[in-house]
């Protein structure tokens, strides 16, 4: 049997944001993020839910990119190792540029948690050009977020992170939905994220979204998540289509078409460990 969430609460730090609502984490040190109640994890509560890990990890990349640099180098791929599990405590994050170039780099963060690396992320930032006359894609539109029904999401996963969120779904059976998400709250209190850094923040409910079974029944965590994106994401909701699939062996894929309000987005795909 898997372990669920439980229902302790979390007695951390609060950080409130502009607007009031308390951020996912604070920055208490100039590499170190500590996490707030919102950081709960879905499978276990005394763990974090690794969403909003990412969305720091690709905010980093980014500060790391404009203090070396002034040329919009922009990213295009966000590719993230989940390493291990994470108390809700503080992380540690470095930036090192593994591959570095005039027009395309490729960014490495690291989120530690007691010395131990617990999250890899590889970036590739890459320059842009005006391509708009050439712009296509046959990836499908999906319905628009008033036109499908709001989900209580934290019914099917009770945690601090789920709890924050606010989904509209559209359930297409086992293993498939379309919904749009978003947050009230600010992935870092008190310091300006880019809206790609805040979606990354989020595309990590896309596992938990359009289950195949019962997850108290069966566990099927990721170990993995790569987004790769067609242009910066427009604020507002961020849709997700998306099917669950599991092979004989113990081994799943999760994969999505991200939306923004204006059209596809990109893809996300994640790799499952699948443990009856």
């Amino acid at each position: 049997m898997m372990l669920h969430p439980s229902d302790r609460g979390y007695g951390g730090p609060r950080a409130a944001g502009e607007n009031g609502a308390v951020a996912y984490w604070h920055r208490t040190a100039p590499h170190t993020f500590t996490p707030t109640e919102h950081v709960g994890g879905a499978w276990d509560r005394a763990t974090q839910h690794i969403a909003p890990a990412l969305g720091v990890l690709a905010h980093e990349v980014e500060r790391d990119r404009d203090r070396r640099r002034s040329d919009g180098l922009v990213v295009s791929r966000l590719s993230y190792d989940i390493l291990g599990t994470v108390p809700i405590e503080a992380i540690d994050v470095e930036v090192e540029v593994l591959r570095p170039g005039r027009t395309i780099e490729l960014v490495q963060a690291t989120a530690r948690y007691g010395g131990r690396a617990v999250v890899l992320l590889r970036a590739w930032l890459v320059e842009p050009y005006d391509t708009a006359p050439l712009a296509g894609t046959d990836l499908p539109s999906i319905p628009p977020a008033d036109e499908m029904e709001p989900w209580d999401m934290a019914g099917l996963w009770p945690s601090g992170f789920i709890s924050s969120i606010e989904v509209r779904r559209k359930d297409l059976g086992p293993g498939r939905s379309m919904v749009w998400v978003r947050t009230p709250h600010e992935l870092v209190a008190d310091e300006p994220v880019s809206r790609l850094a805040a979606v990354a923040g989020l595309v990590d409910v896309t596992n938990g979204i359009a289950v195949r079974t019962d997850p108290t029944r069966v566990a099927f965590p990721n170990l993995d998540l790569t987004a790769h994106f067609l242009h910066a994401p427009a604020e507002g909701w961020l849709g997700l289509d998306t099917t669950q699939s599991y092979g004989p062996g113990g081994i799943g894929v999760t994969s999505s078409k991200m939306h923004d309000e204006n059209g596809p987005l990109g893809t996300i795909a994640q790799t499952l460990t699948v443990r009856p």
